[in-house]
């Protein structure tokens, strides 16, 4: 099962290189469920390694002038802000037990994986049904600003998001900026890979003392996850970037599935 881990940290990898996101939702059910690792533990570890390997994917799409830093800043610095407040308050104040159904109580640990599990449907969903159609005019800057607000708020759920589920909130980021902000397709994953890695890496930062971390397993991941990237990258050249959404949007939702079944039926 763990060799099997291994190969599918390049899928991580591969995921972030083709559609600029999609890494944390591989990550935390590989973890858990081939690498045997504590879901707390692995929504943390998680942020390493989606936000390692998307900050060399953003540092990739800064040399090739595809990253909008307005973006970034209009996201990151709510989604730190949120990021930081869940991490330290709002994910040790859950409870150990939240209730039971049946011969079914519900931990900590099963209902992080549960809501992990939806948002994993909610994002195969929005993948599988929609079609981004990009603007070649692009927003004036009166129009970004008008939007600003909208781009704050979002950020802070992303910041939540990040912060309890170790999702580093690609599949949220990507459609914001094509839909809203009319940004090219590129120019969306670019900017989406560096606000992950900034999002994720500074959420395991927030997290750096509250667990004890098996290095081999966080380092291998980067490094196999990073050859994906590249992998991912060149794929992306070939194939037709709304054929790729589509794809990974039906992985994803088998994924939620069997997450849903393996929580509450396969105990």
């Amino acid at each position: 099962m763990e060799i099997i881990g291994y190969i599918a940290s390049v899928l991580i990898g591969i995921s972030l290189g083709l559609v600029g996101s999609g890494g944390s939702m591989l990550t935390v059910p590989v973890l858990v469920y081939l690498m045997h690792v504590n879901p707390l533990l692995a929504t943390t570890s998680s942020l390493f390694i989606v936000g390692a390997t998307s900050l060399v994917g953003g540092l990739r799409a800064y040399a090739k002038k595809i990253v909008d830093f307005k973006a970034v800043t209009e996201f990151g610095i709510p989604s730190i802000f949120s990021i930081f407040i869940t991490r330290h308050y709002l994910l040790p104040a859950l409870p150990q037990h939240f209730f039971s159904i049946g011969h079914i109580s519900v931990s900590k640990e099963m209902f992080l994986m549960l809501v992990f599990a939806l948002l994993m449907l909610a994002a195969s969903f929005s993948m599988i049904r929609s079609r981004y159609l990009e603007s070649q005019a692009g927003l004036t800057e009166k129009d970004r600003d008008n939007k600003a607000l909208f781009l704050v708020v979002l950020g802070l759920f992303i910041g939540v998001v990040t912060g309890l589920l170790g999702a580093g909130g690609g599949f949220l980021i990507i459609p914001s900026l094509v839909l809203f902000l009319k940004l090219p397709m590129k120019n969306a994953v670019g900017t989406s890979l560096l606000i992950v890695a900034i999002n994720s890496l500074l959420g395991f930062l927030f997290s750096l003392k509250q667990f004890e971390y098996n290095w081999t397993i966080l380092l291998s991941f980067t490094a196999l996850s990073v050859a994906g990237l590249f992998i991912g990258s060149k794929l992306s050249e070939k194939i037709p970037g709304d054929s790729l959404k589509k794809g990974f949007g039906w992985f994803v939702l088998v994924m939620g599935i069997y997450i849903i079944v393996k929580e509450l039926l396969i105990r």
